[in-house]
């Protein structure tokens, strides 16, 4: 499964906050830790603000807050926020569509159902215990070490 960048953006940004629990973290704070741009991150922390996931605190020292329950908020909740997760749709052309398209319709369906049910099943604390498990050597990573990197310019 492929995640949106918004929504890889939004998981760190939400184990981040985690991690420093009770202290209010700037977006660019968040943003150079991932190396990413600091107006896309603020894009997402407002659609995980509106969701009640994270608060903002403004004026100075101001930043984000993890508002949500670390061990009842699954990665899915988070995802949703960003991602079409349902199973594939069946549209009209489906009556007419061939046992070989209605099977790999059924498979993708099956997929689908077992990454939700996958991602509804690890919490935010979940996964703060695997990241710290995994240890980040001083707790900061180079641009070239984020999951998923592709290149130092984009995410």
């Amino acid at each position: 499964m492929k995640l949106q960048i918004s929504t890889r953006l939004a998981i760190f940004a939400v184990l981040e906050l985690t991690a420093r629990e009770g202290c209010q973290l700037s977006v660019a704070d968040i943003g150079e830790k991932y190396g990413v741009s600091s107006h896309h991150l603020a894009k997402v922390m407002h659609v995980m603000g509106r969701a009640g996931l994270v608060r903002s605190v403004r004026g100075a020292g101001g930043g984000y807050q993890f508002a949500g329950n670390p061990r009842r908020t699954t990665l899915l909740d988070v995802a949703l926020l960003f991602e079409e997760l349902s199973s594939v749709e069946h549209d009209g052309g489906a009556a007419n569509a061939t046992p070989e398209d209605q099977a790999l319709r059924e498979v993708l369906n099956e997929i689908d159902d077992i990454a939700c049910a996958t991602l509804g099943s690890i919490t935010i604390a979940t996964m703060r215990k695997l990241v710290d498990r995994r240890g980040t050597s001083g707790g900061r990573r180079s641009k070239t070490d984020v999951p998923g990197r592709r290149n130092q310019s984009r995410l």
